[in-house]
């Protein structure tokens, strides 16, 4: 059976566009903003992870590489700027831009173009 793809109705943005919109809303206004903790566990709150692992280690890569993915996909700016530190968000930002959606990675590399990746003439 082909696959059907259901048309937008006239006036209504792509869904792409309406990600990336929702991802934008929630962004701080300067990276200075985020001043969460930079080592030590932390406990996610219910509204961003409301199953399975809540607590994540910072002092260990992997376990805060999965902390700010799961921030940035569930967290609202409160949260963003709570368990983000600025640091900690930048020099891992090459690797955590591979992991998260396109619309979430194209609203922060737009507000924040210190995040971009420099192009190769630079």
């Amino acid at each position: 059976m082909a696959s059907m793809t259901v048309p937008s109705a006239p006036g209504t943005p792509p869904a792409a566009e309406v990600l990336r919109a929702r991802y934008a809303a929630r962004l701080p206004g300067t990276l200075e903003e985020l001043d969460g903790p930079r080592q030590g566990e932390i406990s996610l709150p219910l509204h961003i992870v409301w199953s399975g692992l809540r607590t994540w280690d910072l002092d260990r890569p992997r376990s805060r590489m999965s902390l700010y993915r799961t921030v940035l996909a569930e967290g609202q700016r409160d949260d963003l700027t709570s368990y983000f530190d600025a640091g900690l968000l930048t020099s891992q930002w090459p690797v955590l831009r591979t992991l998260i959606p396109r619309a979430a990675r194209e609203a922060w590399e737009n507000a924040f173009p210190q995040l971009a990746p420099r192009s190769a003439a630079e």
